[in-house]
This record gives C-alpha cells, structure tokens and sequence, in this order.
C-alpha cells in the first residue's frame, strides 16, 4: 500500500482508479498524469516502482490537492459570503446554489423535514 500526499491508496486496485482516492484527482486526471509520466495506468498500485512513485509524488505536489484544495473551497465560498452576492446568501442560508428549485425538493442540502409544531411529546393517560 502506497502512501501519497497523505493518502493511502488501495494496493490491489489499478493505479488510474488507485489516485483517484486522493481529493481533486478524478478519473481523467488520473489518466492524464499517468501518460504525461508513461505509467501504464493498467499496473497495479502495489506493482509501481519507487522511481515512478518519486516522480509521480513530485507531479503531485503541483496539483492542488486534499487540504489545499478544500482550503481554496472555504475562501471562495467565505468570499462569496462578505460580498454579498446571491450565491453567497445561498450558502450562507444552507440552501442549493445553482439555480435548482427548492420549494418541494433539495432535501440533501436543506436537510430533513422540519414541522412548525412545538417538538415536544404529547402525554398520553394510563
């Protein structure tokens, strides 16, 4: 098993489908990287020599990856917020973003129905 940028990544699986375990490596990425370093991207992870585990953590530290990634994530969104833009006002309120209708439906993003009652437990006579 094969550590990168932080990321254990499944020994046992290919290794285009292996990086796509670490966040902001998706498939094509993952396909893309593996050509431009002439990975053959059928070997499995555990098989990948140390050299080509050297070169392939080298090309991975100038992605932004993982933490990076989600801390660009946050300021974008924290951004969109302080300026006051629509979209920010959607995030900020916990409701979908773009554009979809969230009269009925958006039950992921808004979370689990809410009645107006009082939420307390009726006492029944024994």
């Amino acid at each position: 098993m094969i550590r990168i940028a932080g990321v254990p990544l499944p020994g046992n699986k290919s290794i285009h489908i292996a990086l796509t375990y670490i966040k902001g490596i998706g498939s094509a990425k993952s396909k893309k990287l593996l050509s431009e370093l002439r990975i053959d991207e059928s070997q499995k992870a555990d098989d990948i020599s140390e050299e080509d585990q050297a070169r392939l953590r080298a090309r991975l530290e100038q992605e932004e990856i993982e933490g990076d990634l989600t801390r660009r994530v946050s300021m974008d969104v924290k951004r969109l917020q302080d300026i006051g833009t629509w979209r920010g006002y959607r995030h900020r309120r916990r409701l979908p973003v773009r554009g979809q209708t969230s009269r009925r439906n958006a039950r992921t993003k808004r979370g689990k129905k809410r009645t107006g009652l009082s939420g307390r437990v009726a006492l029944t006579k024994t």
